[in-house]
């Protein structure tokens, strides 16, 4: 649930400095895109810390190479929240984003049926992972692509 908290409060600081003067985050979709792009920047630090372990565990065993896929996949979520912060690249950036977030479903969905700690904390169920996946491309979709700026 920490990557929600940290879409949450970066997309409320975002608004919130909207409100004190920046007009490029008066509306709601840009801080939402704020959010998720430091969201996105968290999850993927997880990638290339003492988290990696863990988020190699998570990897199917049908897929090669779990190591460099969980790098790939790091490498990914950085270049998508950058994509999502430059007007020119957004809506690509949500796309490749939101095809992303269901490329890597089955590994959720491997790591709470293996029982894939993070940090030794317990997994999370499958159901609030979906449920999590699915706001985070609601939110995409809704900031990003659908969104008129």
């Amino acid at each position: 649930m920490a990557p929600l908290i940290v879409l949450v409060v970066a997309g409320l600081v975002a608004r919130l400095i909207g409100q004190l003067g920046v007009a490029s985050l008066r509306e709601w979709a840009a801080a939402t895109r704020v959010g998720l792009a430091v969201m996105f920047c968290f999850t993927a630090a997880a990638h290339f810390n003492s988290m990696r372990p863990d988020m190699i565990a998570m990897v199917p065993p049908f897929v090669p190479n779990p190591g460099l896929m969980v790098t790939f996949t790091g490498v990914c979520e950085i270049l998508g929240a950058i994509g999502l912060l430059v007007p020119r690249t957004r809506r690509i950036a949500a796309a490749a984003l939101i095809v992303f977030l269901l490329a890597v479903l089955p590994a959720n969905i491997h790591a709470a049926q293996a029982g894939v700690t993070l940090r030794g904390a317990p997994p999370t169920p499958i159901a609030p992972r979906v449920a999590l996946q699915a706001l985070f491309i609601v939110l995409l979709w809704g900031s990003s692509i659908r969104a008129p700026r």
